[in-house]
């Protein structure tokens, strides 16, 4: 695959000068790369055995504050390292920096090397590994949506993100003639991130003005992770070369459209056979996958966090706006939170749509998979298809309409705390209070505006 680097590559291609720097980096609770810049020949020659972080990146906020109340570090215990553990197989070249490369790390206690609970590369993995004891993996892709700005990222920031332009002035969705308008950044995207190693399959214009969405080749659960962290950077990175802005906000704007980032899904053998197809099931699919998806269901609210973690995140929530209100599942209804699609097919597979282009991977994926490995485990039954519009269905599982109801579903969850460990689930149940907490405490223009003279 265009990028992908072996060690003994990344010096023959050092020593050519053809690569100067090595990103190590490590993905925090935010789903952000956090790292170092390595000269690429002292990276050679021992930081691709390990290098080391301050413990605090993976127990602080947007705002990179140190959080007090995390049991994993803090001021008392003088925020010590971890050790980052570069993971050989991820390394590739970055072809949208000069002479550069990158590689994914894992986070390990930097005395007893045991990896870090909570470190959302671990969350995922230790779920992968259950599958892999029952004999499957997952193949897992998501769907990433942004808004394309005219200003700069350096214009947003001093007009205090007030007074933006999107790049297109309507509905793009689908629209070829729009979006070859903003081919001088979408085209740097898609080939930057094919010769990064994250197979583009296509850009689109979305369902408003000036939004976008990239689509990717699906993949093992983890490889896909690790490609949504990189997509999430490397567009906003090639946009900013391009004197753009981009924004993942999951609403950015009251009167435009989310931003989502829908989840495929699906079960395979280990030696590459469809779990979830089955020829004689209801549309094609197998007993299995209806345990999977009857997990989902019943887990819904208290994975919700995990598509969900901020207060932003619950503004785009609004029916008749193709995020979902209702967990339930249809066949290739966009009004549900799941939707069943590859109808008979060895690709049928289950699209979570609840989460937003906020969400972290690893963290969103593991979820999914621990509420699915419990639906096969405990093999529920699958409730009846919903059909027709889920936003004006009643009487329905609904999804949590505030950070504060998802919170309270997440630290009351028994099958995350038996699959993630209370620890992991404690460490994140603390981010989301203290992502409440600060927003209680902030007073909003809406507020100002609203009341100033009137109140």
């Amino acid at each position: 695959m265009a990028g992908k680097l072996t060690l003994e590559e990344l010096r023959a291609a050092t020593a050519a000068g053809e690569i100067d720097t090595v990103l190590a980096v490590q993905v925090d609770m935010q789903g952000r790369l956090m790292g170092k810049r390595f000269h690429a020949e002292f990276f050679c020659e021992s930081a691709f055995e390990e290098t080391h972080s301050c413990n605090y990146l993976q127990a602080t906020d947007m705002e990179m504050q140190t959080v007090e109340g995390y049991k994993s570090t803090s001021w008392e215990a003088g925020y010590g390292d971890y050790t980052m553990k570069p993971d050989l197989s991820t390394l590739r070249r970055i072809p949208w920096l000069e002479g550069t490369a990158l590689v994914f790390c894992d986070l390990l206690d930097h005395h007893t090397h045991a990896e870090v609970a909570h470190s959302p590369r671990a969350v995922l993995k230790k779920q992968v590994a259950r599958l892999e004891a029952m004999g499957m993996k997952a193949f897992m892709a998501s769907e990433l949506e942004f808004f394309l700005f005219r200003q700069s990222f350096e214009e947003a920031h001093a007009q205090g993100y007030r007074g933006l332009e999107v790049i297109s002035p309507y509905n793009e969705d689908y629209h070829i003639f729009q979006t070859t308008k903003e081919e001088g950044v979408m085209r740097a995207i898609r080939n930057g991130l094919h010769g990064a190693d994250v197979p583009v399959e296509n850009s689109k214009g979305e369902a408003d003005a000036g939004q976008e969405e990239i689509n990717v080749r699906y993949a093992e659960a983890l490889t896909m992770a690790d490609r949504h962290a990189l997509i999430k950077n490397g567009c906003k990175e090639i946009a900013w070369t391009k004197g753009h802005a981009i924004s993942f906000l999951a609403k950015w704007s009251y009167d435009h459209a989310g931003n989502s980032s829908h989840i495929h899904q699906s079960l395979w053998s280990l030696d590459g056979n469809p779990v979830f197809a089955d020829p004689d099931g209801q549309y094609g699919m197998s007993e299995t996958m209806r345990h999977y998806l009857a997990g989902l269901l019943a887990h819904a609210e208290e994975i919700t966090y995990f598509l969900a973690p901020y207060i932003n995140s619950y503004k785009r929530f609004v029916a008749g706006t193709f995020a979902p209100t209702k967990a339930v599942w249809s066949m290739d209804n966009r009004t549900a939170g799941f939707r069943v699609v590859g109808e008979g097919t060895k690709a049928v597979r289950v699209e979570c749509r609840i989460g937003g282009s906020d969400l972290n991977p690893y963290l969103a994926m593991a979820a999914l998979i621990a509420a699915g490995i419990d639906g096969i485990e405990n093999k529920m039954m699958l409730e009846e298809e919903f059909k027709g519009d889920a936003y004006g269905g009643s009487g329905i599982r609904e999804i949590p309409a505030t950070l504060r109801d998802a919170t309270v579903a997440l630290d009351r969850s028994s099958m995350l705390r038996a699959a993630f460990g209370d620890d992991v689930i404690d460490h994140y149940v603390h981010a989301a209070r203290w992502e409440q907490a600060e927003y209680d405490r902030r007073v909003t223009d809406w507020e100002v505006n609203r009341g100033f003279e009137r109140a």
